[in-house]
């Protein structure tokens, strides 16, 4: 595990991407706010034509907007705009429960660098029957490509280190929540996953579950087989220097 560290919510960001939850974002703001004393920073990068800007502005986020652009480009854009060294992203339709952030922080506190909260666990009955089947396929395949059994692999709400976002080029736009584990696994960090509990939805999803479903699975063999040959060609660069 990496070095201990006294985190608290004064260094955490909590950061979504976020289009059209005027349904559901006063609802996950007001909880990470009850859940952090107001204390972690909140940010969001939105892409909507509804009120969810003015919304997630009025209960203190910091929104950045952009055009809408995928899942993956939203959360990349709001990791990379996070400040603080402890970066927590969940989804803004009020599917995940804020009360885990505090175990979130306690076990990066602990020494992981990767805090990643399984869905799947406790059987996620509030997640379409479809959708259900798909996260354990998707979690198979990837326990088969990174050769160590992992759970939820499409989970929105997750902790990182800071060292850990900054140090990878993330590529991926509806896979973006799979390539989050999948590459902090295969360079050796330290994941851990914890069961959280899922809630029903508010508002209406976004993202159709066989086409989102197909890109997902691609993006979970990409990754996986990217890493790999990262790893080939690290060992080549290492024998061609001893040979040299």
């Amino acid at each position: 595990m990496s070095e201990d560290n006294d985190f608290t919510f004064d260094d955490l960001s909590v950061v979504m991407g976020t289009y059209n939850e005027a349904a559901a974002i006063e609802a996950v703001l007001t909880d990470i706010d009850a859940v952090t004393d107001g204390r972690a920073e909140v940010v969001c990068v939105d892409g909507s034509d509804d009120r969810t800007p003015e919304i997630a502005r009025e209960h203190g986020a910091r929104v950045i907007r952009q055009s809408p652009q995928g899942y993956g480009i939203a959360v990349r854009e709001a990791l990379s705009n996070a400040s603080r060294p402890v970066i927590i992203t969940t989804d803004c339709d009020d599917t995940y429960p804020m009360e885990r952030l505090p175990t979130m922080l306690d076990a990066i506190n602990s020494g992981y660098d990767v805090v990643s909260g399984d869905r799947l666990y406790h059987g996620a009955d509030a997640m379409p029957r479809m959708n259900r089947l798909g996260n354990h396929a998707f979690a198979i395949l990837a326990s088969l490509l990174v050769g160590r059994r992992v759970h939820d692999v499409t989970t929105g709400m997750r902790a990182y280190r800071r060292d850990v976002i900054e140090s990878i080029d993330w590529t991926e736009n509806t896979g973006l929540s799979a390539e989050l584990l999948l590459r902090p696994i295969e360079r050796q960090y330290d994941v851990h996953e914890i069961p959280i509990e899922y809630g029903k939805r508010r508002g209406t999803t976004k993202l159709d579950p066989i086409s989102g479903g197909r890109e997902i699975a691609i993006s979970i063999v990409k990754v996986a087989l990217e890493e790999k040959l990262r790893r080939l060609q690290r060992v080549r660069d290492v024998i061609g220097g001893f040979q040299s």
